[in-house]
C-alpha cells in the first residue's frame, strides 16, 4: 500500500508542476540540454525570485535537479518522473484506441449497410 500511496503522491506533484506553463517552457528548455537560472528566465517577462519559485516547484516534483559545483548550480531535466507520468497516461491511451477501433468497425458496418440499399 505504500508504493501505491507514494506514485500517487508523485503523480499528483509532477501533474501539479506540470499544470502550469510557465513551468512546462522550463522544462521545454532543459530539453535540449541544462540551463543556469539566468538562461531559463531569460525568455519571460518575470522576476528571478518568480522564475526560482518555480524551478523549486518543479525541483520537489523530481521534473529537474540542480548541479552542486561551487556557485554553477545548472538545472537539468530528470526523466523519470515524467516516464511514471507517462506509464500513468499510457493505461488510458489504450482505452481510447480500444474506443476508436470499435467506433471504425461501426462505421465500417455502417458504411456496409448503406451499400446495400
Amino acid at each position: 500500500m505504500v508504493k501505491l500511496e507514494q506514485t500517487e503522491e508523485s503523480l499528483n506533484s509532477t501533474f501539479q508542476a506540470l499544470a502550469d506553463p510557465t513551468r512546462r517552457k522550463i522544462l521545454m528548455q532543459l530539453v535540449s540540454g541544462e540551463a543556469t537560472v539566468l538562461q531559463l528566465a531569460e525568455p519571460f517577462q518575470m522576476s528571478l525570485p518568480g522564475i526560482s519559485k518555480h524551478i523549486k516547484v518543479l525541483e520537489k516534483a523530481g521534473l529537474i535537479e540542480r548541479g552542486k559545483s561551487a556557485q554553477y548550480r545548472p538545472c537539468r531535466i530528470k526523466a523519470e518522473a515524467l516516464e511514471e507520468a507517462n506509464l500513468w497516461l499510457q493505461q488510458y491511451k489504450k482505452l481510447w484506441e480500444e474506443r476508436f477501433d470499435r467506433l471504425d468497425q461501426y462505421l465500417m458496418d455502417l458504411q456496409q449497410t448503406k451499400g446495400k440499399d
